[in-house]
Order: C-alpha cells, then structure tokens, then sequence
C-alpha cells in the first residue's frame, strides 16, 4: 500500500466484494500506520469477518476495529400512539 487514498478504495472494495464481508457500511480512514474501521453490523461474526478481510489487505497497517454490533430485535409487542 503506498497512497492512503487508493488504499482506502481498495480496502472499501475487498470489504464490499469478499463473501465472508459483502458491506458496504463500514468507513475505512488510514492515519500513518493506522487503519481505523467504523460502522455498524448486526453480529460478533459479521464485525469479526471484517477486521479478518481488512488484516487480508492492510499491508502490516496496526488494524483498529471499531465496528460496533447493533441488534435489530424486531418489536416485542404493540407500540401505542397517541
């Protein structure tokens, strides 16, 4: 990886395009050595295959997964509007 901004691309498009991943929500920002992760998934497995593709193409870069789990749990009951 030499030029940050191509190497966001390109890790945006292995996040987008790899299998495992498929997302295209999580932000991607290099900083010197560091890649930073940001966005929100749905489960530990989801947040976990991402910093698994990310490591893939970071070239060494220290990885800072900062992808957060949000449960969609659908209602549990009625909501009243008034």
């Amino acid at each position: 990886m030499n030029v940050p901004q191509y190497d966001v691309a390109e890790l945006r498009r292995a996040l987008a395009e790899d299998p495992r991943t498929a997302e295209l929500g999580v932000q991607v920002r290099i900083r010197g050595d560091q890649l930073f992760l940001t966005g929100d998934v749905a489960c530990p497995e989801r947040r976990a295959a991402i910093a698994e593709v990310a490591a893939e193409h970071s070239d060494g870069l220290a990885l800072h997964n900062e992808v957060r789990v949000v449960r969609h749990d659908p209602p549990t009951g009625q909501e009243d509007l008034r």
